[in-house]
């Protein structure tokens, strides 16, 4: 669950200084996650980042200056990914004012609510509304 609706600048190294998700992180506390890639699991979450945040093992970053097929093919979908969630948050913090606001000290759970339910809420909306924006005929 990112963290949102800080004072001041929101770039993503003040967002990633005051995030208690990240601060957890950093403490050894996560959500429990896993999963195989490759035939190796793995027990800790990732996250998409640019090259603005530290190395951490947690962050997946875009290779730079991608030689070869693959790593092209890996740093497009990763950036495409993270231009997607981006996107997503933007749509969300337009469509509801509780996304924007500050909700620092709201616990985690009450956060994941928030979100769910406002995706829900989008999601309900692009379905009733969904034909006439695209412009199709009913």
């Amino acid at each position: 669950m990112p963290f949102f609706g800080m004072f001041g600048s929101l770039n993503d190294i003040n967002v990633f200084d005051q995030s208690l998700i990240f601060a957890a992180l950093v403490k050894g506390r996560t959500t429990p996650v896993n999963y195989t890639i490759n035939g190796h699991e793995y027990t800790m979450g990732y996250y998409l980042a640019d090259e603005i945040y530290p190395n951490w093992s947690t962050f997946v970053k875009t290779i730079p200056r991608s030689l070869g097929a693959k790593r092209k093919y890996f740093a497009s979908k990763q950036e495409s990914a993270i231009k997607d969630v981006e996107r997503a948050f933007g749509v969300l913090q337009s469509r509801f004012a509780i996304v924007r606001e500050l909700v620092r000290y709201w616990d985690e759970e009450t956060l994941a609510n928030i979100m769910k339910a406002c995706i829900i809420m989008h999601n309900m909306i692009i379905e009733d509304e969904g034909t006439m924006n695209l412009g199709f005929d009913h």
